[in-house]
């Protein structure tokens, strides 16, 4: 019996092997498995949850968080710095209720120098020791910004390439010759991969409500203050830009969830050595960006009466 070539037994192998590999999933780029990467700087693993109760009855916005919901209502953990996660000098804690009117959110801010420079609306508050709040839709995501005198600061970004299918180009609020309208890519993450954004940053939320209350005195660092609450109150039917692109229901189904962000800036760092970047957050980012949905906390609102602590 005369012996099998090889060469046409290579071709077998090789044809062998190369049906195999062409038989096997190939991986999903969306999901990232132990051995990839998550494409943003912080793993959805990392990000906080919250469940956000019912208002136990009236919330009258006036910084002061005096009202039994805030009394009882769970407070987030003590805010962590932004970039590495780290305990922060300070006291920094979150509180959200709601009913069907209004979404609601209490800051807790110890701060033993209360100190603000800023009165104008709309001024860069983020240069001043601030809390901010983002609420994310899927195309689409609002920032605010308030400091202890109670001046705001507003903005709202659009993903470019859902700029037109997502109908906000035909609406006038939303129009790139407005003033306050301009490109804008992140802050220190500027490779997300959704791409580029336009920022709104005129663009004022429809009937929002904020307010502070300082326990201390302001801008007198001859005494020792406590700190300063805040306090806000976003209507529904302001959202209805950020719940569009996928139907959210304004008020939410009980449920429903939505990501939003808590955090706080400083012009002051701790003394080392420590590492203190001045962003501290409710959920870390992994970089100096506040405008990264993916690493906003999870928020759940169910329809259950806030229990108590």
């Amino acid at each position: 019996m005369p012996k099998t070539s090889p060469q046409p037994l290579c071709k077998f192998i090789l044809l062998a092997i190369f049906s195999c590999l062409w038989a096997m999933p190939a991986k999903s780029q969306e999901t990232p498995t132990k051995n990839q990467p998550s494409r943003f700087p912080v793993a959805d693993t990392s990000v906080a949850r919250y469940t956000a109760y019912r208002a136990l009855g009236k919330i009258t916005v006036d910084g002061r968080l005096d009202e039994e919901t805030w009394k009882k209502a769970p407070q987030s953990p003590r805010f962590v710095d932004l970039i590495s996660g780290k305990r922060t000098i300070h006291d920094t804690r979150a509180a959200v209720t709601w009913d069907d009117t209004n979404m609601y959110v209490a800051f807790w801010v110890e701060e033993p120098f209360v100190e603000a420079t800023l009165t104008k609306r709309d001024s860069p508050i983020y240069t001043n020791n601030d809390v901010e709040c983002f609420i994310a839709g899927k195309n689409a995501y609002y920032e605010f910004e308030i400091n202890s005198f109670g001046t705001i600061y507003e903005g709202f970004f659009i993903w470019q390439k859902s700029y037109v299918s997502g109908g906000f180009s035909k609406e006038a609020e939303f129009q790139l010759t407005n003033p306050g309208a301009q490109p804008f890519n992140g802050v220190g993450f500027k490779t997300h991969p959704r791409g580029k954004r336009y920022a709104f940053l005129k663009w004022d939320f429809p009937g929002a409500q904020s307010a502070v209350h300082i326990d201390g005195t302001i801008n007198q660092n001859n005494d020792r203050d406590r700190g300063w609450t805040a306090e806000l109150a976003f209507p529904w039917k302001g959202m209805k830009w950020l719940a569009k692109a996928d139907g959210r229901a304004l008020p939410p189904n009980n449920g429903d969830q939505w990501r939003i962000d808590f955090s706080r800036f400083n012009q002051y760092k701790a003394a080392g050595p420590p590492k203190d970047s001045g962003g501290w957050a409710w959920s870390h980012h992994g970089i100096w960006d506040s405008h990264i949905p993916e690493a906003f906390p999870y928020v759940t609102f169910v329809r259950k009466p806030v229990p108590g602590r």
